[in-house]
């Protein structure tokens, strides 16, 4: 993998001068106060702003505060004008631009497309303070408050929508976020190197749209354009085909004699060794551009855009990755390979950076939900190799685990204990998107850097992958150790196929890390539904289940898993739902909150949605493989029934469903049936189809609570 530059060794701009503010300004007054005429950056965010490394535009402003500039933060702004854009005046360089941690629409609608009545990254957990695609709509605004100013957008929204993607909200395949916000780049996935490296260019003359070089970033072209030098672009729908992928390099190119040597003499051939050879192609890899088809093409066929998908997720290793190219009418959306992953190092520097750790003061008293989250933990890592088709973590983060060392992880559980107000000893989490992937990397740098695959731990672990724990294991023990800590939990989902490959890990998270819950994701017991997903089998989890329990029992602690799965995921049957549900009943398990599959851009799984196509399999030249999808409403509900079998509510549509299914030996009221025959009264639906008011079906006749005896009330999936 190519060398970046390190992320602190730039010049600091001259305004560092004017020190570190205690919080990044969100008024004049507050400039005014730190002795600022203008604002060099002004970052606009759809959350409440809280000066913590967890939130997005919190450390990106911290981190360009390093850097010596000025920093405003313009937090959930009414954007039906553009009069509050210019609240902060006109920034020297640019407007940074991001929907906030959550994609906006996420945040504000379930997987029914229904508008959620709360929304935890705003004080008092008001509703509807950002708007629909608010990536869209904030940098249109900017646009109009300030027309010369450049307009830069980032954050996990922007990047998921980078090329023409399925939106499941409209049910249409949508441009590139950057056609339609009019945007000047976009800066995708974590995006530290990318941003600094582009503040300073911009700060020291360069014009944005000259800066084309930076990896990690996208942009508009006119279409057909092309870097300097020699570069070549390559059709996307004749490199996906059965073969070798690149030209072999011709080994007699060291020496042009030898292509055609003379007839009547001897000619010594001298061939390149494979480090010459590897070098060549590499550095052919990184004059080529990948043509996706064109939005107007993946917009109308299925086909193409499940090829397209493929591709983009082949092209997403920053060891070997090629830029892309996609057609939006008579403009190229262009997008350079990933970011250079940061070391451990720059990650430390990243997240000991001077934040208040607290919302900022406007806020006063309002309870943030999202802040009472994470205000007692601590992340650890970022990234994750799991490539679950359903999630879009890899999409934004990447693959390669990042990790910061042990000495600032306890600093900043120090800093928690001596400077959060609160605290009670407890430290809520230490852990990332994944709880168990730190320090996990591949065992060679070389292998890492050539591997494509989309997902290093499925169908099985790579035997390259290393499944250490023992680091992890020492900075738990170290953690509980610290004076004033009384327990470091883990809130963070444990990958449990990982997890088992290192007993001593699992004993020490069982017996000193876990709260009495722990949370885990098998998503669902069938073959074919785990298949589409990329999830391990369910007997891996049941081996995963012994150890926790048989650790448990060690430490005389009376502990449960809360096991978590997913309803209507592509490639999952009515059968599927029905297995999943005996396996649930036979476990004792009764779920409270499940969740419905939503397909969000980019994932995998949403192209499934989408074309009913599976993109992990070569989808050009009839490879192309047909993928069950669950799109009706009823359907949908079924599936989600199945998984709160126990419901009353649910019965009549259960019943109904086995009966069509040929099941109808399932409904009776022994131990050994599913749903009950009898139906409590005030519950299911009406002969008019009004749901009725919900009243327990406990002490009815003919009521059985099944095998739930010592099961624990089960919690809701953390968002």
């Amino acid at each position: 993998m190519e060398s970046a530059k390190p992320l602190f060794s730039y010049r600091p701009y001259w305004a560092k001068r004017f020190g570190t503010a205690p919080f990044l300004p969100m008024s004049r007054a507050e400039m005014d106060a730190l002795g600022w005429d203008s604002c060099d950056i002004i970052l606009v965010t759809g959350d409440a702003y809280i000066d913590h490394p967890s939130f997005g535009m919190a450390l990106v402003g911290r981190l360009l505060e390093a850097q010596g500039f000025r920093v405003g933060i313009i937090s959930q702004p009414d954007w039906r004008s553009a009069e509050a854009f210019r609240a902060l005046g006109r920034p020297n360089l640019y407007f940074g631009v991001t929907a906030g941690n959550m994609d906006s629409m996420v945040n504000r609608y379930t997987s029914d497309r229904k508008i959620r009545s709360d929304d935890a990254y705003t004080a008092g957990a008001e509703p509807h303070k950002r708007p629909d695609r608010a990536v869209t709509v904030y940098a249109q605004r900017c646009r109009e408050a300030f027309r010369d100013v450049p307009v830069v957008i980032g954050g996990i929204e922007a990047s998921l929508r980078r090329i023409a993607h399925y939106d499941y909200w409209s049910d249409k395949v949508r441009r590139s976020v950057l056609a339609d916000s009019k945007a000047d780049m976009l800066l995708y996935g974590n995006a530290e190197r990318a941003l600094v490296a582009l503040t300073h260019r911009l700060a020291s003359g360069e014009k944005i749209a000259d800066i084309r070089d930076l990896r990690g970033s996208a942009f508009m072209v006119p279409r057909g354009w092309l870097p300097n030098g020699e570069w070549v672009e390559l059709d996307s729908t004749l490199i996906d085909t059965p073969g070798r992928v690149d030209k072999h390099p011709d080994p007699y190119a060291e020496n042009p004699a030898a292509k055609a040597p003379p007839a009547a003499a001897a000619q010594v051939v001298h061939f390149q060794d494979r480090a010459q050879l590897r070098a060549r192609r590499q550095e052919q890899r990184r004059h080529s551009v990948i043509r996706l088809p064109a939005f107007e093409q993946v917009e109308k066929n299925n086909v193409l855009y499940a090829h397209a998908s493929r591709v983009f997720h082949l092209e997403s290793n920053p060891g070997n990755a090629r830029a892309l190219v996609q057609a939006h009418g008579e403009r190229d959306v262009w997008l350079n390979p990933p970011p250079i992953p940061l070391t451990t190092e720059e990650m430390d520097r990243v997240y000991d950076l001077p934040y208040a750790r607290a919302p900022h003061p406007s806020y006063r008293d309002a309870r943030i939900p999202a802040w009472e989250m994470i205000r007692f933990s601590v992340n650890i890592m970022r990234g994750c190799f799991g490539g679950c088709t359903f999630c879009s973590i890899t999409e934004h983060e990447g693959r390669i685990i990042q990790s910061r060392s042990e000495k600032s992880i306890l600093t900043e559980i120090e800093a928690i204990r001596d400077k959060t107000p609160g605290f009670t000893g407890i430290i809520s989490d230490l852990g990332g998107p994944t709880a168990n992937m730190y320090r996990l990397k591949c065992r060679d740098e070389k292998i890492e850097s050539a591997c494509r695959r989309l997902s290093c731990v499925f169908p099985d672990i790579c035997p390259n992958m290393g499944t250490d724990h023992g680091p992890l294991v020492q900075l738990y023990r170290k953690a509980r150790a610290l004076p004033g800590i009384k327990k470091v939990l883990i809130g963070s989902g444990v990958r449990y196929d990982l997890a088992v490959k290192s007993p001593e890990y699992v004993k020490e998270l069982v017996q000193h890390h876990v709260g009495g819950y722990l949370k885990i994701a098998p998503e669902h017991t069938e073959e074919g539904p785990l298949e589409h997903m990329m999830k391990p089998g369910i007997g891996t989890y049941e081996k995963f289940k012994q150890m926790f329990e048989k650790y448990s029992k060690e430490a005389c602690k009376e502990q449960y898993l809360i096991p978590y799965f997913i309803a209507a995921h592509p490639g999952t049957t009515d059968e599927d739902m029905l297995k999943l549900a005996l396996w649930l009943k036979r476990n004792g398990f009764r779920l409270d909150q499940v969740q419905t599959f939503l397909p969000t851009p980019m994932a995998m799984a949403t192209t499934m949605w989408h074309t009913e196509l599976n993109p992990l399999k070569k989808v050009l030249g009839g490879h192309a493989r047909a993928v069950p999808i669950v799109r009706a409403g009823r359907t949908r509900k079924l599936h989600k029934a199945f998984l709160r079998y126990h419901d009353p509510e649910n019965w009549p549509l259960l019943r109904e469903a086995l009966k069509q299914m040929g099941r109808a030996d399932l409904i009776g009221n022994g131990r050994q049936h599913l749903v009950p025959s009898f139906q409590p009264a005030g519950t299911g639906r009406t002969a008019e189809g009004t749901r009725k008011p919900c009243a327990t079906a406990r002490g009815k006749p003919g009521f059985k609570p099944g095998a739930g005896k010592g099961q624990p009330p089960q919690r809701r999936r953390p968002k």
